[in-house]
């Protein structure tokens, strides 16, 4: 059985729309690319023509990925905000968890997989949470959920 992939409506539409932008323009873009390749002679020593049939198999392969993904999405309303304190280092975060898809650790969006992700989901306020992160133990102290 494939995984569940958790995504709020936001990640559901961006995967969306990379797939119709793939499958129309994308393969448009490379559908060209290769007919003017084609038109630089022998297909044996054609960079170009090598390039876009690369290009195509990428594209092709993201297209069923995400058509595979979109078979298994799991829907959330939002991602649930979560406002911690860092009890190893005394800084205070707000992260949003959302699913793997969506993660983005500019945002402080971290996915509900992720190790943070998995000690902070189901904490209520002023509980402890302790992540086993590759740099060792964090524990972080739950001040709001928004």
């Amino acid at each position: 059985m494939a995984k569940q992939i958790t995504v709020t409506k936001e990640g559901l539409k961006k995967l969306q729309d990379e797939l119709t932008e793939r499958k129309s323009t994308r393969r448009d873009e490379i559908k060209e690319a290769i007919r003017i390749a084609r038109g630089f002679g022998d297909l044996s020593e054609n960079s170009e023509y090598d390039e876009a049939l690369d290009s195509q198999a990428q594209n092709e392969h993201r297209i069923n990925e995400l058509e595979e993904m979109l078979k298994h999405i799991i829907l959330v309303d939002s991602g649930q905000q979560i406002k911690v304190l860092n009890m190893n280092n005394g800084k205070e975060i707000v992260y949003t968890i959302v699913g793997s898809t969506e993660t983005n650790p500019f945002e402080n969006k971290i996915s509900d997989q992720s190790p943070v992700g998995i000690a902070l989901i189901g904490k209520n306020v002023g509980e402890q949470a302790v992540a086993e992160t590759p740099g060792g133990k964090v524990t972080y102290k739950i001040l709001d959920i928004i």
